[in-house]
C-alpha cells in the first residue's frame, strides 16, 4: 500500500514551469515608397509616382487640389474640347447659311428665306417702288437677325450643359433655377415679349414695311422704320410717331397691292344725271392719260353712279384703281378735272343746306 501512496503523493506535486521565451519582433519592413526630392510632406499621395501627371502639376504649381484632379481633367478635357469645337463650328454653318438666305435684297433680287413666305408687293409695282427694295432688305435682315439669335442660344445653351454634365454636375437645381428666373422675367417684361413677339409675327406676316402709307390707329402715316419692338411713323404734319408692335391691334396698309381713288362729284338736284356721269367719266378719263399721272394709274376711270341724294343735291361717286401710295395725287388731279369740265357744261351746283337764294333787286 505504501508504494501507492507514494506515488499519489509524486503524481500531486507540481511539475516545474520552463523559463519564458522573449517575444520575437519580426524584422521592420522596408518602405517600398521613396519620397522624391524637394516633395512637401503635406502633398498628394499622387505626387510621389515620379513622371505622373499628377507630380508634374504638382511641381509647377503646388497646388494640392489641382494635382488631385489632374488626371480628371486630362481626361475630360479632349471630350470638352470636341463639344466646344462641334459647338462654334455648327453655330459658324448655321449663321452663314442663314446670311445665304437674307441675302440678294440689296441686289434687288427677292431673298431665299422670304420666298416661302407671302410677299404683298404686285409683282408690276417692283420696279415702279423703290422702296421695295429696302423694305425686303430690312425684313430679311430682321428675320435673320432672330434666327441668328436663336440659333446661337440654343447651339451654346446644349453646349453647355454637355460641359456640366461632363464633369458630373447635377444639373436638376439648374434647370429648376433657370425656370423659376424666366418666370420671374416673364411677368416682369410681359410687355416686352409681347412687343419682340408680335415683331417678329408682323414681319413674317409682311403686314406692313418701310414706305407703307399705313393707319395704326391712334397714329398713321409713312412707315420710316420697322423693328422688332418699334415701328416709326411719320404723318402728314411731318410728326414722327413710336409705335410699339404690341399695342397694334389692327393694321390699315393703303400701299399693298394696289390703292382707289374715290372721287366724290356733288350736282344740283336739277342736274342731268345720266349726262353728268358720261362728262365726268370722260373727263376723268381723259386727265388720267396725262403724263404727270398716267404712270400712276392702273385701270381706266370707273364710274359708279350716285352715291347719295340729299337736301343739298345728288352725290355721284368715281373711282380709278392707282399704284400703291398714289391714289391722292391722282384723286386730287381727276377732281378738278372733273369739276372743270362740269363748269365747262354747265351743270348745276349742289344748293348749301340752309341757304336761302338771293331776292332779284339786293
Amino acid at each position: 500500500m505504501l508504494p501507492a501512496a507514494g506515488m499519489d503523493i509524486a503524481a500531486q506535486a507540481p511539475l516545474p514551469t520552463p523559463p519564458p521565451v522573449p517575444p520575437t519582433t519580426p524584422p521592420a519592413a522596408e518602405s517600398t515608397t521613396t519620397l522624391l526630392p524637394g516633395i512637401p510632406v503635406d502633398a498628394p499621395a499622387c505626387a510621389n509616382d515620379a513622371g505622373s501627371l499628377c507630380a508634374r502639376v504638382f511641381q509647377y504649381t503646388h497646388a494640392s487640389w489641382l494635382s488631385r484632379s489632374a488626371d480628371s481633367i486630362v481626361s475630360h478635357g479632349a471630350t470638352v474640347a470636341i463639344i466646344v469645337l462641334v459647338a462654334l463650328v455648327l453655330r459658324y454653318a448655321v449663321h452663314r447659311g442663314i446670311r445665304r438666305l437674307t441675302a440678294g435684297a440689296n441686289a434687288g433680287r427677292v431673298p431665299k428665306i422670304l420666298r416661302p413666305l407671302r410677299d404683298r408687293a404686285a409683282a408690276s409695282l417692283r420696279e415702279a417702288a423703290p422702296q421695295i427694295v429696302e423694305r425686303r432688305s430690312q425684313r430679311a435682315q430682321t428675320i435673320g437677325s432672330v434666327l441668328r439669335s436663336f440659333t446661337t442660344l440654343l447651339i451654346y445653351g446644349i453646349a453647355f450643359v454637355l460641359v456640366l454634365g461632363e464633369f458630373g454636375v447635377n444639373l436638376a437645381p439648374i434647370i429648376a433655377s433657370a425656370g423659376v428666373v424666366g418666370v420671374a422675367i416673364g411677368f416682369g417684361a410681359q410687355n416686352l415679349v409681347r412687343d419682340f413677339l408680335s415683331g417678329i409675327f408682323m414681319m413674317l406676316e409682311d403686314q406692313y414695311g418701310v414706305g407703307d402709307i399705313v393707319d395704326l390707329g391712334e397714329a398713321s402715316g409713312t412707315v420710316e422704320a420697322v423693328g422688332l419692338r418699334v415701328t416709326t411713323l411719320r404723318d402728314i404734319a411731318g410728326t414722327v410717331w413710336y409705335v410699339r408692335n404690341g399695342e397694334v391691334l389692327r393694321v390699315g396698309n393703303s400701299s399693298q397691292g394696289y390703292s382707289v381713288a374715290v372721287v366724290d362729284i356733288p350736282v344740283g338736284h336739277s342736274a342731268d344725271v345720266d349726262h353728268t356721269q358720261e362728262l365726268a367719266l370722260a373727263a376723268a378719263a381723259e386727265e388720267a392719260g396725262e403724263s404727270t399721272i398716267a404712270g400712276k394709274v392702273l385701270a381706266p376711270p370707273e364710274m359708279l353712279g350716285v352715291q347719295s341724294v340729299t337736301a343739298e343735291g345728288i352725290l355721284l361717286r368715281l373711282t380709278v384703281r392707282t399704284r400703291p401710295g398714289e391714289q391722292w395725287a391722282v384723286q386730287r388731279a381727276v377732281a378738278g378735272a372733273v369739276k372743270t369740265a362740269l363748269d365747262a357744261a354747265g351743270v348745276p351746283a349742289p344748293t348749301p343746306f340752309g341757304a336761302v337764294a338771293p331776292t332779284a333787286g339786293r
